[in-house]
């Protein structure tokens, strides 16, 4: 297992690191104006080290939240998850809603569809891997929160110290293989919420290419890029691919590679590399009783491999 201290030197922001192998918490920035080309380098440093960087009550507002995630590249957009005339509760279409607030203010129903819309958050999974262009980073913010206590929190796994640490006959297979994993949203819906998505077929839909074990381009070090999206592997006959995602899986949400984040100020934000690490959400008490307020700016990938094996389209997948 790789260890993290060591490499980079940090001028301007301060960095408390949280895990061995991965994750940060970064203090010394003002988001009270527009971050410094200077402060941004280092942070962009940091998220290539680290995977995932924590700042905590950074005061920003939704229109502070998008500027900085600008700052890292083109930003994605709920359009695919609006089209079909679902409204959307914010007022900027690059905020990602994914709190637990009906349009009128309210906590989800427990019959709210949403609900199980969401399920599919509490798999280990990339952002917008299901999509031709998949995300780079994701910027999480919590604009409002349910008690202390109450859960909540978000979990990310080290997808690089996984590859790492496995067996090297392994490593050596994965690599000769060079396995492509189609990644389909419909499918870890599924697998999240089968009775709700029963009649969904996802071979009816766009899946993602994306090849199983790429070189991430901020570090240099070999990753797996998996995610519960992975609908099959290429090449592999159906129960030989779902055996693999599955040992994959299980090897990389390990508990020595994971990293709880709990959220803690309104206010707190959180960056991670989706080219990097995994993330999922965790359930809490709080749920059907306490509003939660959550919004997602989500970078488009801007490295070689953001593509994948894929042809360039704007079409991105969607609920309804």
């Amino acid at each position: 297992m790789s260890s993290v201290s060591q490499g980079t030197d940090f001028h301007y922001i301060a960095i408390k690191e949280l895990h061995p192998t991965f994750g940060a918490e970064i203090s010394g920035v003002d988001f009270s104006k527009p971050v410094t080309k200077e402060v941004f380098a280092e942070i962009l440093a940091a998220i290539n080290k680290y995977g995932v960087c924590v700042f905590r009550n950074t005061g920003l507002d939704d229109a502070g939240h998008i500027a900085f995630a600008a700052q890292f590249g083109e930003l994605d957009d709920v359009t695919p998850y609006i089209a079909g005339g679902r409204a959307h509760r914010l007022s900027d279409v690059r905020l990602f809603d994914v709190g637990n607030i009906d349009l009128d203010g309210g906590v989800f129903a427990l019959d709210n569809v949403r609900r199980e819309w969401n399920k599919g958050n509490g798999l280990f999974h990339v952002d917008s891997s299901f999509n031709p262009r998949r995300a780079g980073y994701s910027l999480l913010r919590a604009a409002e929160l349910p008690p202390g206590g109450l859960g909540g929190e978000t979990e990310f796994a080290d997808s690089r110290s996984a590859f790492d640490d496995l067996e090297s006959h392994l490593q050596d297979h994965l690599r000769v293989q060079n396995f492509i994993a189609a990644h389909s949203l419909w499918h870890s819906r599924k697998l999240a919420s089968p009775s709700t998505f029963a009649d969904v077929n996802p071979d009816e839909y766009p899946m993602g290419r994306h090849r199983l074990v790429q070189t991430h381009e901020g570090s240099g070090r070999e990753t797996l890029y998996l995610a519960a999206h992975i609908h099959h592997i290429e090449g592999l006959e159906a129960d030989v691919s779902t055996a693999l995602v599955e040992r994959l899986l299980a090897h990389a949400t390990q508990a020595r590679y994971v990293l709880r984040v709990g959220w803690e100020n309104v206010g707190d934000l959180v960056l991670w590399d989706n080219t990097s690490v995994m993330h999922r959400a965790v359930g809490g008490e709080f749920e059907g009783r306490f509003r939660r307020d959550m919004r997602r700016a989500t970078v488009h990938d801007g490295s070689l491999a953001a593509w994948g094996l894929n042809e360039r389209s704007e079409i991105r997948q969607g609920l309804p």
